[in-house]
Parts: C-alpha cells; structure tokens; sequence
C-alpha cells in the first residue's frame, strides 16, 4: 500500500541545512543536513519509527538516545537510534519490525 505523505512546508522560520537525497522505506525522500534521521522520518509524514516484536508501534519518546524506541535500519545496520543519527546524502533508512527487519509495506 502506497501512502501519499506530504513534507511540512520549509517555510516555517526555520534555516535549514543544504537538501539531500535519502531512501525512506525503499522510496526516494529529501532531508536536510544537520537534521536527525528522526527529524527526516516525521517530516516525512509517519511518527512510528518500529515496531515491537508484538506488534505495538514507536516512535520518538526520549529524543536524547536513551530510550532506544526509536531504532531503525539505517545502510543495512539496524538498531540504529534515529534521534541521534544525523542525515547525509544517499542514507538508506527503513523503518524496523521487531529486533531488526525492515518494516513490510
């Protein structure tokens, strides 16, 4: 199921980093340099990060990297905190099902 998830709009106030290209769940997604994956993951329109091994989303709880509710795939390694994990160009990141399998769409 394709879900149609629009950015928040740039115009916000906010003076971004320069634009770089990502992979969010297999499709192409932009972010911004100095912004967290977890930034990219909620700009991009879903707050769930994983999902436990029994089935119950997360998301972002602690934002410090102590929590570890919001661990995701990032190039192939999972359990890769996404709030203290900062964007770059071409950075795979799928979201996690359970202790580390990309999350199925």
């Amino acid at each position: 199921m394709t879900v149609d998830r629009p950015r928040l709009p740039a115009t916000h106030g906010l003076q971004r980093g320069p634009e770089v290209n990502i992979t969010v769940d297999g499709r192409p997604a932009s972010a911004y340099l100095g912004e967290s994956v977890a930034a990219a993951l909620m700009a991009d329109g879903d707050l769930s990060m994983r999902t436990t091994s029994g089935g119950e989303r997360r998301g972002l709880f602690c934002g410090m990297g102590v929590c570890f509710d919001c661990l995701v795939i990032v190039d192939g390694v999972p359990g890769t905190r996404a709030c203290v994990t900062w964007v770059r160009e071409g950075m795979d990141i799928a979201r996690q099902d359970g202790p580390g399998h990309r999350r199925a769409e």
